[in-house]
């Protein structure tokens, strides 16, 4: 029934008093007399390592992991849970190499880093390129996509829910990084119990079908009912290779995707800049065990409705006019929860949602305020002065996406939207970033050519199949090919600019020691462990 019960309502009233009067009591004890960039922007120092953690988990989670991720569970299985398990492998990588360089020469933007590294043409072009991709396609696309979830669980209606994400992210957001990394603690919390609730219905479902014997046996009862949803690597030919081909999970373009997301993304790397290492660090492998648990809650309920939908339950719920729909899987199983606990479930969906929503919007002010207003527009602005223009960047990004965000109701799939336009910067980026950190003879000249080049490139291999035949060729196999060629073109580049052995833009970046402490060893080797271990089993 599309519809919230009175205790439901008690229930998410709770959530949202509860994370409303949390972040106002941090804003009240942490504020200061006057407030600075450093401060509203980075939260210097206050921010502790489960607070870093349990806010890079709810930035990157929103309504496209609980329907999207739990939709392809249901059409292409465990399989998809790689971009999770291979963020936790990542994650270990960035708090190794690339956190302890940003830290160390005082980084508060990436467009810094590329302006300290590069000079400022680069800086500005990726500003730019960052701040039309966040607005107009991240944030309008999380927007979207938490009303169109919201609105398919509850009697909602679509614009009702897309105001009130808006106005909840936007309070959480104009208190600034100190407000958004503690309320995402409980953003979090309510995530995961939430979620938790929902999977255990599903599973108990597929016990009482089958006679499992209780909730543990369901979960085993999926691996006999839909064994060809537990493997992880498809050979070429299947008809999911094009999604998940094969070893670029394991040794392409999935790599390349996640570091880049991971390791030289403002929206997510911003978390850790206020902080010392070893709590940046920290709260750096608290998100990569988070990220592990995640298909449990995301991909094992679609597995477990294709497995019911298979046995002739639900027959009407996952189609329309005959033909199924997997998104349909998550909205089904929460529709089917008693009342309270759907409250709890609708409250976590929310938490995803407007946790995701406030630091894209502040990842988009820290941006234009730092990167393009003091920087071009007004150099001589005061701290109070930047961020009253971050905040109103704020109110207009949440503007435009408001206007925007109906619009994507024409597109088929708005997740493969959010990939596919994403990924056009992602192997320029990723170039800038790997060469511009490890190889200090990397000069200027050849970082515009790879900021220009890479979206011309990107486009001619997603379209090379129209000219020369063929099908068309899967886009993490694009990313790679495109990220290899840049990075020849910036080598090749660099090596015949004779002034790069000397290069002191290289220079000007210091190197970082990469010690790590024994404890941060131990618990890295156990996570990229488990990764393995899980790839090993579901091989």
């Amino acid at each position: 029934m599309k519809q919230l019960q009175s205790l439901d309502y008690v229930v998410f009233l709770l959530y949202f008093v509860s994370v409303t009067s949390y972040g106002y009591w941090v804003y009240q004890r942490k504020k200061k007399a006057e407030i600075s960039t450093k401060d509203f922007f980075l939260a210097e120092g206050s921010l502790t390592w489960w607070a870093i953690g349990a806010s890079l988990l709810a930035s990157n989670i929103s309504a496209e992991h609980f329907i999207g991720m739990s939709g392809s569970g249901f059409a292409i299985g465990l399989a998809i849970s790689s971009y999770e398990w291979m963020s936790a492998a990542a994650l270990v990588i960035v708090a190794v190499f690339f956190v302890p360089i940003f830290l160390k020469n005082k980084i508060y933007t990436m467009p810094q880093f590329l302006s300290q590294r590069y000079n400022n043409t680069v800086a500005t072009i990726m500003a730019v390129f960052w701040l039309l991709l966040y607005v107009f396609v991240n944030l309008t696309s999380i927007l979207y996509l938490g009303a169109l979830a919201i609105e398919s669980i509850t009697s909602i209606p679509f614009l009702y829910a897309m105001l009130g994400l808006a106005i909840f992210a936007i309070f959480i957001t104009l208190g600034g990084m100190k407000v958004i990394g503690y309320t995402d603690f409980i953003q979090v919390i309510v995530l995961i119990i939430g979620g938790l609730v929902v999977t255990y219905l599903a599973l108990d479902m597929v016990s009482d079908r089958f006679h499992s014997g209780g909730v543990f046996g369901g979960l085993l009862e999926l691996r006999t009912q839909a064994d060809d949803h537990f493997h992880m690597i498809f050979s070429e030919g299947d008809k999911y290779y094009d999604a998940l081909p094969g070893f670029a999970i394991l040794f392409g373009g999935m790599w390349i995707n996640n570091l880049n997301y991971w390791g030289c993304n403002q929206y997510i790397v911003q978390r850790t800049l206020g902080a010392d290492l070893p709590t940046a660090r920290s709260g750096i492998l608290f998100a990569a065990f988070l990220k592990l648990l995640m298909p449990l809650i995301c991909v094992i309920p679609g597995i477990a409705m294709y497995v019911l939908y298979q046995n002739g339950a639900f027959q009407n719920e996952m189609a329309i006019d005959g033909i199924i729909k997997p998104d349909h899987s998550y909205p089904t199983l929460m529709n089917l929860l008693p009342a309270g606990l759907k409250g709890l479930s609708f409250a976590a969906l929310t938490a995803a949602i407007v946790a995701s929503l406030a630091g894209k919007s502040n990842s988009i002010s820290t941006i234009f305020s730092l990167d393009i207003y003091k920087k071009s527009l007004n150099p001589n602005a005061s701290e109070a002065q930047t961020v009253w223009v971050g905040r109103i960047a704020i109110w207009v990004s949440f503007g435009i996406a408001l206007l925007i965000a109906p619009q994507l109701r024409q597109l088929e799939q708005a997740y493969q939207f959010i990939q596919e336009y994403s990924n056009y910067l992602t192997p320029g980026a990723f170039a800038l970033f790997s060469l511009g950190l490890f190889w200090k003879r990397t000069t200027s000249t050849a970082a515009i050519v790879a900021a220009v080049a890479s979206i011309p490139l990107v486009v001619l291999f997603k379209n090379l199949h129209t000219f020369i035949g063929g099908n068309p060729i899967p886009f993490l196999h694009v990313t790679s090919w495109v990220y290899v060629i840049l990075v020849a073109l910036m080598v090749l580049i660099s090596l015949a600019d004779r002034s790069s052995v000397d290069n002191p833009k290289g220079l000007a970046v210091e190197r970082a020691d990469f010690t790590v402490s024994s404890q941060f060893a131990i618990i890295s080797i156990l996570i990229m462990g488990i990764v393995a271990a899980l790839y090993t089993v579901f091989y």
